[in-house]
């Protein structure tokens, strides 16, 4: 093979091990790199300090414990501005033929389901924010290949062997996040749809659990989550914009409103009503009107 992606089929088929190319420290101050690509996957960590990356899709800010996983191939670039110079870590690898003892790529698949699930995702990079583990890795992985030990490569590949399953768990809880988040904002949409249609009945919120077919207690969740509102705070403040309407726009009895937006309490209504509004029904329509004859004159 020419190179060897994170993602050719290959590496499941066939048993080969990581191998770095290339390691370095550096601090970069006010620089403006070229694009470019790596035949080999490339890591660059985020030590202290900002940078841009660029790749022909995107442009990527990065702060002190982010850092990029590009593939093999991938054009990129790195911009540093003078006021705010980056300290980074980058590490450089491929894959060659096992050899020895320990455990193929398509070996630790076998037994990692993350890994196995990130070996078929096809990304060109991923951009991560890391929880604390993976620089110490880097590290580690870099004071292994300084030494001059001729015995060491196992303990490279235990390294390499760690950094890409951590790597491999991250992404993968990364995309499960995101589609959560994704049939989240779907429950959160449909019940804000039922809420509409329905303000004026008695609602429960098993009643929407039930019509968007999942646990109330769940859709109670995401809904503060998504919206800063519990579904009662929200179906409340409904009410009142639509009572607010009907006072305004209709001749319907006041005493009657509380009926048309699902409250079945006169006095519950307007107390809840003065608290939104600070004025009475009475009090709103009033002014409502007020407004009115004013604007005609």
């Amino acid at each position: 093979m020419n190179y060897i992606s994170l993602y050719q089929r290959e590496l499941v088929t066939n048993h080969y091990q990581p191998k770095v190319f290339a390691y370095y420290f550096k601090q970069w101050e006010s620089y403006n790199m070229p694009f470019h690509a790596h035949k080999e996957v490339e890591i660059m960590y985020v030590i202290d300090g900002r940078c841009i990356v660029d790749t022909l899709d995107e442009s990527i800010s990065m702060k002190k414990g982010d850092f990029i996983l590009l593939d093999s191939n991938v054009s990129h670039r790195l911009i540093v501005e003078k006021e705010s110079p980056c300290r980074m870590l980058n590490v450089e690898f491929s894959f060659i033929p096992k050899e020895g003892c320990f455990p193929s790529i398509k070996d630790l698949a076998n037994e990692n389901s993350n890994l196995a699930e990130f070996l078929l995702l096809g990304r060109p990079y991923a951009v991560l924010k890391d929880p604390n583990d993976i620089y110490y890795t880097l590290k580690n992985l870099v004071l292994e290949l300084d030494k001059k030990e001729k015995d060491k490569e196992i303990v490279i590949q235990l390294q390499l062997a760690q950094l890409l399953i951590q790597i491999s768990r991250m992404v993968i809880e990364e995309r499960k996040n995101e589609r959560d988040h994704q049939q989240a904002n779907v429950y959160v949409k449909q019940t804000i749809e039922y809420l509409h249609h329905n303000y004026d009945c008695n609602i429960q919120v098993k009643d929407i659990g039930d019509t968007v077919n999942i646990h109330p207690g769940y859709l109670h969740r995401i809904f503060k989550k998504q919206t800063g509102f519990t579904i009662m705070e929200y179906l409340t403040s409904l009410r009142m914009e639509k009572a607010k309407m009907l006072l305004a726009d209709t001749d319907i009895p006041v005493i009657e409103i509380s009926y048309y937006v699902g409250i079945n309490s006169r006095q519950y209504f307007s107390n809840l009503f003065k608290k939104h509004t600070n004025m009475t029904p009475i009090e709103y329509r009033k002014s409502v009107s007020q407004d009115i004859v004013k604007f005609s004159r």
